[in-house]
């Protein structure tokens, strides 16, 4: 009596597991979203390299150290550069003296042309004179001649000292000019041996100590919003063109176990990752959880639509993508939008259907 007894309730098991895999399709609100894995970064974050090679020579910073922006952060030794800039200033200062001091070269050319100007005026008056009195038969051919070549020597003669003047002015001019380019490409360049904050911020990492050898290949410090941080995902590129700026973003956060965060896509990078096959894409927190550091990792879901009342089927009871098993037999269907457990029903069966799970 107990063999019939052990097989009735194998049967009813069997009937119970076969009622259970048994369901009608759902009207649900569906969300369809995109996945990513997320990094925490401070807004306007960048790591700054020396333009010339040298020697560290002082940190001016400690991490974590608040920055305004054009703060100096280190120095690089530059003793030649200073010896550069005093140079400049010394030629700037005699130039300008050439130009305007107490000796300047023009006042002494100015001198000159104010006596080659008298003797040009009287010579001009005696040579006028002679000319009219030699009109009149009076006096000898020698002494006009002579009075009228004092004459044109002492108009050649002015002429020179005035171009020597404008030349020797414009040269000047141009002495003074260099000596102020000089000095202010010493000062670009001594500027080229210290690091400055670009941003209002906060030091996040130092790279080098004083005494290392600094390079143009490597960070020398990285520096970042001090309140302000960005979420930054990596999108499958078979995704990305689902992805549009404004979109909702549900993030969660290894740091904040059971948490979760709204956010809105601020950024869409257009230069695809080769190495993973991903895009970047940024986004920011609707509210900002209290406490961040950079590198904080988590996932986040992009929000591409949301349909309300729509009929869905967990995907599991999908064969093949577009087909359904049903009392009737094997259904193709018609789907839409999906999630990661249910997609939209668009035709092919109805909410009266009974649906069978596939046995595999």
């Amino acid at each position: 009596m107990r063999f019939p007894i052990y097989i009735s309730l194998l049967f009813l098991m069997g009937s119970c597991k076969s009622k259970e895999d048994n369901r009608y399709p759902e009207y649900k609100t569906l969300t369809e979203s995109v996945y990513a894995s997320i990094l925490i970064q401070p807004d306007s974050s960048y790591q700054a390299y020396a333009s010339v090679a040298g020697i560290l020579e002082r940190n001016f910073v400690v991490e974590g150290d608040l920055v305004l922006k054009n703060q100096i952060l280190l120095q690089i030794n530059n003793s030649v550069p200073q010896v550069t800039i005093e140079n400049a200033k010394l030629s700037l200062q005699l130039a300008q003296q050439n130009y305007t001091g107490e000796a300047a070269v023009l006042n002494g050319i100015r001198d000159e042309m104010a006596s080659a100007n008298l003797r040009y005026k009287n010579d001009s008056i005696v040579y006028k004179r002679q000319e009219n009195l030699w009109k009149q038969k009076i006096g000898s051919k020698a002494d006009y001649d002579a009075k009228k070549l004092n004459y044109e020597v002492s108009q050649k003669n002015l002429q020179q000292l005035k171009n020597s003047y404008e030349q020797t002015k414009n040269q000047l001019q141009t002495s003074i000019k260099q000596a102020n380019n000089s000095l202010k490409t010493s000062i670009i360049s001594n500027k080229d041996f210290t690091i400055q904050s670009k941003i209002n911020g906060k030091v996040y990492a130092l790279y080098k100590e004083p005494g290392e050898i600094i390079t143009t290949m490597e960070p020398l410090v990285s520096v970042g919003s001090a309140s302000v941080f960005v979420i930054e995902m990596l999108v499958d590129e078979v995704d990305i063109v689902k992805i549009a700026l404004n979109q909702s973003v549900v993030i969660t956060l290894d740091a904040y176990k059971g948490m979760v965060f709204n956010g809105k896509v601020s950024k869409i990078y257009p230069q695809k990752d080769e190495r993973n096959q991903t895009f970047k894409v940024e986004a920011r927190f609707e509210k900002q959880p209290e406490v961040l550091y950079p590198g904080l990792s988590g996932e986040a879901n992009i929000i591409i639509s949301k349909k309300e009342n729509v009929l869905t089927i967990p995907k599991y009871y999908l064969i093949d993508g577009t087909k359904v098993e049903t009392d009737q037999g094997i259904v193709t269907i018609k789907t839409g939008v999906e999630n990661m457990e249910f997609i939209e029903i668009i035709e092919g069966i109805t909410d009266s259907t009974l649906l069978h799970k596939p046995k595999y």
